[in-house]
């Protein structure tokens, strides 16, 4: 079942405690389609580069089953560059510089084949980009599922809450269900986010799990711990990425197939964090999953 990814493919340059990473792949549709690509063979993605953006790179995700029909390639111009620097913590950072480049005036344009895609994720983009997306869409998907982050809900609360309306399920940290909601207490918070129109919430918490909000349903899901965080960057959209994947794999939307599902998102963001940029999500083997899956089963498996 195909899974739509619209988001930026991008460069990043990264300073963490463990070192320095210069002028690296990332881009929440990057890390998505990536993480996304281990559960599905077809993932149509949606995104804008320039002409520096490196042809290895983009070959390597067609071998891995993404679609890069909707890939916008500028002649002449600039891919999307950030670069940040991580605190001691590693939760939080500071960007230190934001080039848009061909980002800047970005308009989504899907492709024929694109538009009867099943599973759709819109990664972190305007509000406005987002609804475009749907707009174009032949008939409505089976699952919506949409990014945000606080900027947009400080600077463009109300086309946000537009496009709200229109997806299933919402993917958010809990600074910006907190922001977004007007409450403190993240149950508060879900049940005001909820009356805004998707029927699922997903909240992650870093490196203290993810929760699941549907009607009164609530599931939450740890993270892995970790003797070392290399590189958090992307890790949020791997989550998202692999936790689409596995829904458009098996083909179920159900509040119990979410659970799993986010446990594999969960189990794929902890790949993520172990190197600099993508380079874990680039080497990564079935098994290997199959039993980080499995760490977080012992991880919670208990008896009474």
């Amino acid at each position: 079942m195909s899974l739509l990814t619209v988001g930026t493919v991008a460069f990043d340059k990264i300073e963490t405690p463990f070192g320095l990473a210069e002028k690296i792949v990332g881009g929440a549709a990057t890390y998505a389609a990536l993480s996304a690509s281990y559960f599905t063979d077809n993932i149509c993605l949606v995104a804008v580069v320039g002409d520096d953006f490196p042809q290895t790179v983009l070959q390597d995700m067609s071998k891995r089953g993404i679609n890069l029909e909707g890939l916008q390639i500028r002649k002449g111009e600039k891919s999307f560059f950030w670069s940040g620097r991580y605190h001691t913590n590693m939760n939080d950072r500071d960007t230190l510089d934001t080039q848009l480049n061909v980002l800047a005036d970005f308009n989504p344009i899907l492709p024929q084949s694109y538009k009867n895609a099943q599973y759709v994720l819109l990664g972190n983009l305007t509000p406005s980009v987002q609804m475009k997306v749907i707009e174009q869409m032949v008939e409505r998907p089976k699952l919506i599922a949409l990014d945000t982050m606080n900027y947009w809900i400080s600077s463009a609360l109300d086309e946000l809450k537009e496009v709200i309306k229109k997806i299933d399920m919402l993917i958010i940290n809990d600074e910006e269900a907190r922001l977004l909601s007007g409450e403190y207490s993240l149950v508060k918070a879900a049940r005001v986010i909820l009356k805004m129109g998707p029927r699922t919430l997903a909240i992650k918490k870093g490196e203290h799990g993810a929760l699941l909000f549907q009607g009164d349903q609530i599931f939450f899901a740890p993270a892995l711990p970790l003797a070392e965080v290399f590189d958090p960057t992307g890790a949020g959209d791997t989550f998202a990425g692999g936790m689409m994947g596995y829904l458009a794999k098996t083909r179920d939307t159900s509040f119990e197939n979410i659970k799993a599902a986010i446990i594999y998102g969960s189990a794929m963001a902890s790949f993520c964090v172990e190197k600099f940029g993508i380079t874990r999500l680039t080497e990564l083997k079935s098994a290997e999953i199959s039993q980080r899956v499995q760490e977080f089963v012992h991880l919670v498996k208990f008896s009474v």
